[in-house]
């Protein structure tokens, strides 16, 4: 009987520690991501050269989401963890034959979009875009040079999750660092050695993709050595397990394409409204990331690793109190960072971005797209626990077609309202679509788990909402007084610092009042 009840407990203490230390890793990715956009805006503002980056970039990163991040780990985690009850050898055999499986499938891709580049940016964009010729030979060739990274970064991906099934997961989230890190370096060094020899400055950006992808998988591979999981010799390409991967895989590509197709309009509608636009919407969708990045994908990666284990070993009350735990978290430490960035956004914009080339209209119209973007913040994060969770639950069919419900509303919304309304629609209608997938899948999950209203909505999400709005307040009178867009950066740093730490303070402080000094205590405790 205490056996019993250790167990769970066991289980969402490991949930809350790996999270934390993925979120160790990730939080100096971010950091480190964020200099990076301070050096590109800085060195080529919100520019037909940072849309042509941003164009071009797209391309690999929108593959990524199928091959990396996106269907391929939800469908390899939980085979993985599957197999490993079987055998560590078993388990080698059928990590290093995805491998192979996944570079010929991607290197099919990366040849197809090298050949076909021309016509694939003219798919991606407008035909002022394309009438720009230099802005077009520009993308074109950055696209050439990029391609190869969503091999790199499937690799990478495919160990990552590996790592992550066997619970190593601080050095593995610490590898987008090193990405960041390189592009900061090719950025800052590579632009005048560049135009020296008659080429463009801004291929440095691409270059630096390809180098930082290079660096990203080569870090994985010596820990999945470390771990004991080289390769066999011994290869199955059609064993039950692959065949079920690639299956899952499948299921997820008609999700991913889905996806692939609302990007693809987004982008076409905001290269059609003013120059910078698609430059404004991603410099602001790196702010509304880091949260996310930092918090929300660490706490989703922890999940779907322990939820995979307890759910496979047949524990599926202690699997519900994970999913609980993992979705209690993300809404306890997503709140604040909701109030913070929506009470300093334009301020947020100003102290990070607005230097050299990016100017104060960049500020205002980044911000702006940022604002749209936050109100999906809280959304964004539960989706990245709830649809690899389907996954898991041997249901990966359920998410896939939410998502092209969910999606089909964003491409009506946004074709209806941008001619209207502008750029920023193209953001509001993100975080309209991902409320609106979050709600069908606690729906489903509900349904699968027989969940009930209390695992959704608590005294406890209360108090996180209400100590969320205490934050807001308290940062958007202080802002006027503490921050002064006109003060030296170091005056502006420590003024932004200042109203993010008594926002912070206010919020802990009212989660003490009320009776969660435990939830605090364990949490600082775990760290």
């Amino acid at each position: 009987m205490t056996s019993g009840v250790k167990k769970p407990r066991k289980g969402m203490s490991s949930l809350i520690f790996s999270s934390l230390k993925m979120a160790t890793a990730t939080f100096s990715s971010r950091i480190l991501g964020l200099v990076r956009e301070q050096v590109m805006a800085a060195t080529f503002g919100a520019s037909g050269i940072t849309d042509a980056f941003t164009v071009a970039y797209r391309v690999p990163n929108m593959l990524r989401d199928l091959f990396a991040e996106g269907a391929f780990s939800s469908a390899f985690v939980p085979v993985f963890t599957k197999v490993r009850q079987l055998g560590d050898r078993e388990a080698r055999t059928l990590l290093w034959s995805m491998a192979i499986i996944l570079s010929l499938l991607t290197g099919a891709i990366v040849v197809g979009v090298i050949i076909f580049a021309p016509e694939v940016v003219q798919l991606m964009t407008d035909k002022d875009f394309v009438a720009d010729q230099e802005r077009m030979a520009l993308t074109v060739q950055m696209v050439r040079i990029m391609a190869p990274f969503l091999t790199l970064i499937s690799l990478a991906a495919l160990f990552m999750g590996a790592l992550n099934t066997l619970k190593m997961f601080f050095v593995p989230a610490l590898a987008p660092a090193l990405f960041n890190m390189v592009m900061i370096a090719c950025m800052v060094l590579l632009p005048p050695i560049l135009e020296e020899r008659g080429i463009h400055g801004a291929i440095s950006l691409a270059l630096g993709v390809i180098l930082g992808g290079v660096v990203q998988m080569l870090l994985q591979i010596p820990l999945v050595l470390y771990k004991g999981f080289g390769p066999t010799g011994q290869w199955s390409f059609k064993s039950e397990w692959t065949g079920s991967i690639l299956n899952r895989l499948g299921i997820g590509t008609i999700g991913i394409a889905a996806t692939q197709i609302n990007i693809l309009i987004t982008t076409i509608l905001a290269t059609g409204t003013q120059l910078g636009a698609v430059s404004w919407l991603t410099y602001a969708f790196r702010l509304f990331q880091f949260p996310v990045g930092i918090l929300s994908v660490s706490i989703a990666g922890s999940n779907l690793v322990h939820f995979s284990d307890e759910w496979k070993a047949g524990r599926e009350k202690e699997a519900a109190k994970i999913l609980r735990t993992s979705y209690q978290m993300s809404w306890a430490v997503i709140i604040p960072a909701f109030a913070l960035l929506m009470a300093l956004s334009e301020e947020t914009v100003h102290l990070i971005f607005e230097r050299g080339a990016f100017n104060s209209r960049d500020t205002e119209m980044a911000s702006i797209a940022l604002r749209m973007y936050l109100w999906g913040l809280p959304f964004y994060g539960l989706y990245k626990i709830f649809a690899p969770t389907f996954f898991s639950l041997d249901r990966p069919k359920v998410p896939v077609f939410i998502s092209i419900a969910a999606i089909s509303f964003n491409i009506v919304f946004c074709l209806a309202m941008v001619p209207h309304y502008g750029f920023s629609i193209l953001a509001l209608g993100t975080s309209l679509s991902m409320f609106l997938n979050c709600s069908l899948q606690g729906i489903f999950l509900a349904k699968i788990l027989k969940l009930g209203p209390s695992f959704f909505f608590s005294w406890r999400l209360l108090k996180f909402l209400i100590g969320g709005s205490l934050c807001w307040g308290s940062v958007t009178y202080l802002k006027g007084i503490w921050y002064v867009s006109e003060a030296s950066l170091l005056e502006r740093t420590l003024g932004f610092s200042g109203c993010t730490a008594l926002g912070a303070a206010f919020y802990i402080c009212f989660l003490l009042v009320t009776g969660e000094a435990k939830l605090i205590k364990k949490l600082v405790n775990k760290k």
